[in-house]
């Protein structure tokens, strides 16, 4: 619900503000008046920066990842192992294990999980690209670093089914990460290990279904 404040200009700042994941009225307007205070090169700047990321960022046709160029700077890279493939939810898990420094393979981002009571089925998510990219006969082992959710390991089985036919190893991440946790807010060393002793996905997963 929006609220008036003193300045019509004010209100449709914090109004915008408000519209943000997580931010109250109060946090808000806070904000708004912090921007009113400080010169206005400040605040064209912090503008010019969202407007940026809005217009320039894209994201990878391979992997999903966000990018810049016609492919992010990962896919891009070299010096990656191109025949692993780290399968995540969304960017803030790349970014959360690339923080580890310890995998050096590529990612996929499925851009969500399965999760029937909120609408998202395996048609909503980026898993027929995956498939395709194991047919194209370059991957050896795909790792499903998805959230120990009940979403996350009927996401992971189901791509596990999918990719079934395929010569790849499907692994997943350790069970350092706890049950029902997320991600992205995994500590580094226990996310890092969980990386590296990683399991066949079959011996861990498959007597739960």
């Amino acid at each position: 619900m929006s609220r008036k404040y003193a300045s019509a200009l004010l209100d449709n700042a914090v109004n915008a503000l408000a519209s943000l994941p997580g931010v109250g009225y109060k946090t808000a307007l806070r904000l708004a008046l912090y921007m009113l205070r400080r010169e206005a090169a400040y605040t064209e700047g912090f503008v010019d920066a969202l407007l940026a990321l809005r217009l320039k960022v894209r994201y990878c046709p391979v992997c999903h990842n966000i990018c810049e160029g016609e492919r992010c700077g990962i896919c891009s890279d070299t010096h990656r192992d191109g025949s692993t493939v780290c399968v995540v939810e969304n960017i803030k898990e790349v970014m959360a294990i690339e923080n580890t420094g310890q995998f050096h393979g590529l990612y996929h981002v499925l851009g969500g999980i399965i999760s029937p009571i909120d609408g998202i089925g395996p048609g909503d998510l980026e898993i027929d690209s995956l498939v395709q990219r194991v047919a194209d006969g370059d991957i050896k082992e795909v790792i499903l670093a998805l959230s120990t959710t009940m979403e996350g390991d009927t996401t992971g089985f189901f791509i596990y089914r999918k990719l079934a036919e395929y010569a790849v190893e499907v692994t997943a991440i350790a069970r350092g990460i706890s049950i029902g946790d997320e991600i992205e807010y995994a500590d580094e060393i226990t996310l890092g290990r969980s990386i590296l002793n990683r399991t066949a996905f079959a011996d861990g997963k498959m007597n739960q279904y």
